[in-house]
């Protein structure tokens, strides 16, 4: 039986790929995650979840490995993960009442094979108050959050409108994934 492998922590990613009813186990990657905003943000992220399934497939080399990574984009600027709780609340006054883009790039490492591709969606937010911005800060949810929100969380009443796949923005695109791993189980 196949071996597969999820290169991340991510606990959505996790939740995403058990829909898929196929046995995996997790190995999380341990390399620095750089994206260089000066450059191709699509291609950026593609590279990203490539180093981190590379890593894993290095030491593991008969299995499939995935790899995964997602940021969100407004105005061409990058919102990772909030580095403070001002850092969370900047970015939630910025996604107030704007729509943004969430790029999931994934590559598939099995033998001598390698595919990565990435899924693009895009979001907009209702206009928020800073009590509401506030109060959502206060559940700590925002706080390891790409963006700082989690849309299948807390972060869904802010959402007026998606556009692209709705796993996209969750972590994973785990359609996409699903027709593209057929051919290896």
């Amino acid at each position: 039986m196949l071996r597969v492998i999820l290169a991340s922590k991510s606990p959505r990613r996790k939740e995403l790929l058990e829909m898929l009813k196929i046995p995996f186990e997790i190995i999380v990657s341990d390399i620095e995650e750089e994206i260089d905003p000066d450059k191709d943000l699509t291609g950026e992220i593609e590279k990203l979840s490539y180093q981190k399934a590379k890593a894993v497939f290095e030491k593991e080399s008969d299995a499939l490995v995935i790899g995964s990574d997602t940021i969100v984009k407004i105005s061409n600027q990058v919102l990772g993960k909030p580095k403070s709780i001002e850092e969370a609340r900047e970015m939630l006054h910025l996604l107030s009442g704007n729509t943004h883009e969430v790029i999931t790039g994934v590559t598939i490492l099995y033998q001598d094979q390698r595919e990565t591709f990435s899924s693009t969606s895009s979001v907009t937010f209702y206009p928020l108050t800073d009590e509401e911005i506030d109060t959502y800060i206060a559940s700590n949810e925002p706080l390891d959050k790409a963006g700082s929100y989690a849309i299948q969380g807390d972060g869904a009443k802010f959402i007026r409108s998606i556009s692209g796949d709705f796993y996209t923005i969750v972590g994973l695109p785990i359609g996409e994934l699903y027709h593209r791993l057929k051919k290896y189980l």
